[in-house]
């Protein structure tokens, strides 16, 4: 009988030892996932050092940089076309990028009674205020999103700017690509 308590009872202590390791386990492995860095965060320098004047040319560069992409991308893929040839690609945007800012929205409403009547009125009122983040004195609004400018027009110079077969087809792939109207399209000849 000795024996077969001696084996209930050293049972159960190892069953407790291995859910004492499990929880040790996945208590490291918690650890290790939070002290590991957020994929996209910046190390370094913050933003509010960097200073605003910095941060309006980062804007304005990187505006200019988006559209330069989308020209060199144009370019590119219209030098395949047959019939194009060597091409250029000018592309004006309408505006500069958007930016989306979060908002806290409180809504409430309330219901009174006048009186003896069986008239209820109702009111309701919202108001919105701007979810900030940062600190220590800075707080910049917090951008869920940020919207691409829109294409106002594209000029694309190509050496079959002359074929209307080409013209044609350079005016569908921009208006595919672009969403952007037939008369903001303008294909011509090069020299």
């Amino acid at each position: 009988m000795d024996g077969k308590w001696n084996i209930k009872v050293l049972w159960k202590e190892l069953r407790s030892r291995k859910n004492s390791w499990l929880i040790l386990l996945l208590v490291g492995l918690l650890l290790v996932v939070i002290a590991l860095p957020a994929s996209g965060t910046k190390t370094g320098t913050t933003e509010a050092e960097e200073g605003s004047g910095d941060l309006e040319m980062k804007e304005k560069w990187s505006e200019d940089s988006y559209e330069q992409l989308l020209e060199a991308r144009l370019e590119q893929t219209l030098s395949k076309v047959k019939g194009v040839g060597k091409n250029s690609v000018m592309i004006t945007l309408s505006a500069s990028a958007e930016n989306v800012v979060e908002k806290d929205r409180e809504i409430s409403s309330e219901s009174t009674k006048d009186g003896e009547s069986t008239d209820t009125s109702k009111r309701s009122t919202s108001s919105e205020t701007s979810v900030y983040t940062g600190g220590a004195g800075e707080e910049t609004p917090y951008v869920s999103k940020q919207l691409s400018p829109k294409i106002q027009g594209v000029l694309v110079v190509a050496e079959g700017g002359d074929d209307p077969v080409v013209v044609e087809n350079i005016t569908e792939a921009v208006q595919a690509l672009f969403g952007v109207d037939t008369h903001k399209i303008k294909v011509m000849k090069s020299n």
